[in-house]
């Protein structure tokens, strides 16, 4: 697999939890070519070089809400909440799964996690720049600087309510 094609496929398993960019146990074994179990075997063995900022588990409800993000009504059989590996987390693999291919698929991680870090930069400079030129220029384009400042910034995650139907019941 070409590098460039394997660092876009690993930045696409960048997810952003807790307010932190991390990488799910099962999206991290596949890329390692080993079973999940194993790589959490190592994992708990070596758990001192694992501490909370490097790795952590997700709780019930952030699981059932990654579940829902992504369109899946069941992660097939998941019996044990997954864990999720910050980039430290993901060096730190390299050192417990001691492969070759382990080696090379954390340098492709590495290179994603930089790689999106140069977006995110890029993003963040851009809102400066149009946020100075908003000051210079006076009101007629201000509609101008909302909608770039709407397209830079995602929208705010909105706390959905239950699903389904919901009868009232006469008084």
């Amino acid at each position: 697999m070409a590098n460039g094609i394997l660092v876009d496929i690993v930045a696409a398993k960048i997810l952003l939890i807790r307010g932190k960019r991390v990488m799910l146990d099962r999206d991290l074994s596949k890329l390692y070519e080993v079973d999940t179990g194993q790589l959490t075997r190592q994992v708990r063995r070596n758990i001192d070089r694992f501490p909370e900022d490097f790795m952590f588990q997700l709780t019930r409800e952030e699981f059932e809400n990654l579940m829902c993000q992504n369109g899946i009504s069941s992660w097939g059989g998941t019996r044990k909440l997954p864990y999720v590996f910050t980039e430290q987390g993901v060096a730190m693999l390299s050192s417990v799964l001691r492969s070759k291919r382990a080696i090379r698929v954390n340098i492709q991680i590495m290179r994603a996690f930089i790689q999106l870090r140069r977006v995110l930069l890029t993003s963040v400079n851009l809102k400066r720049k149009i946020e100075e030129l908003e000051k210079k220029y006076d009101k007629q384009f201000l509609i101008v600087f909302k909608a770039l400042k709407e397209l830079i910034e995602p929208p705010p995650i909105k706390k959905k309510g239950p699903l389904g139907f919901y009868i009232e019941k006469p008084s």
